[in-house]
């Protein structure tokens, strides 16, 4: 494999309590975007706060800005408009607390045959989610990010030891907070293709924790003389430059998707794009340094390289 780095010998674990405070400053903004998410203050897409969204594709390309004041005369100032002029389609959604879904859908195209009878369009899609199913996919959303941690630490554990399993799984809840939290400060929006890129990025991440585990496993065995630090340190070093190409491949794919991939794949990739990168900064500066704080495990010599 290809090396953007040679032979290196940095002492990460020496930087881990510089790590350990970034990590909590980014951690402290997914605890806040998990309340806003609770308390309603996130912006959640209509997939868990309930909405309608209504995609109509025209025969005569239609100005994003006259569909606005459309809708604004028609009493739907509140709808969110995303315009596809290559297809000449225009998605408009609307979220609500109430049940009157298929309503609003009738307003929105009511609203446009009154106001541009000479733009001919069809209904390309109509979705509708009540607040209730809303809801429910949100907790549906929690609980399928937990039973992916607890699958971790059960996968880890058995294939390694338990503090690893342990360490793999708060590096991976991490990551999903540091992704969340971005998003809540960035005031995006937060819908189940942002949950699916969550889940994704967490496999991601213990792909790349398990090679860096892997290789410290290995010189458990061999190096038994040496302190737990200078052990992990050695594998991260060790595996520094297959790490980074893995994840510059990545990259180089998720950035143009974040960039030119479209409306519909921006927020998807942009999740991603986050998550690989921090997902490769959390295997080295959060997963393996965890290691360190089991009880027992900081600056002894090693027995148990079995």
């Amino acid at each position: 494999m290809m090396e953007i780095v040679g032979k290196t010998s940095v002492d990460f674990m020496g930087k881990r309590n510089i790590a350990f405070a970034i990590s909590g400053v980014l951690v402290f903004l997914g605890v806040l975007a998990v309340v806003g998410i609770l308390v309603g203050w996130a912006n959640l897409g209509i997939d868990f706060a309930g909405g309608t969204a209504v995609q109509l594709k025209f025969d005569q390309a239609l100005g994003i800005e006259d569909a606005r004041k459309a809708l604004q005369k028609h009493e739907l100032a509140e709808a969110e408009l995303q315009e596809f002029p290559q297809d000449q389609k225009l998605l408009i959604r609307v979220k609500t607390e109430t049940t009157i879904e298929d309503e609003i859908s009738k307003q929105i195209i009511q609203a446009f045959q009154a106001e541009f009878p000479k733009h001919g369009f069809v209904v390309d899609s109509s979705t509708s989610i009540g607040p209730t199913i809303g809801k429910k996919l949100q907790e549906d959303a929690l609980i399928a990010i937990v039973l992916s941690l607890v699958g971790i630490i059960l996968y880890i554990a058995v294939r390694f030891e338990f503090r690893f399993g342990v360490a793999a799984a708060i590096a991976t809840f991490h990551d999903v907070l540091v992704v969340l939290g971005i998003y809540f400060l960035l005031d995006k929006e937060i819908t189940l293709l942002v949950v699916t890129a969550l889940l994704t990025l967490a496999g991601y991440s213990l792909t790349d924790t398990v090679i860096v585990f892997d290789r410290i496993r290995e010189n458990l065995r061999r190096r038994r003389r040496e302190t737990v630090a200078d052990i992990i340190n050695s594998g991260i070093n060790q595996v520094l430059s297959r790490t980074l190409v893995t994840t510059l491949t990545v990259v180089l794919v998720l950035v143009p998707l974040t960039l030119w991939g479209g409306e519909v794949l921006h927020d998807f990739s942009l999740a991603l794009l986050l998550g690989v990168m921090v997902g490769t900064y959390s295997s080295i500066f959060v997963a393996s340094p965890l290691l360190l704080l089991w009880p027992g495990a900081e600056g002894k010599l090693l027995s148990r390289g079995k």
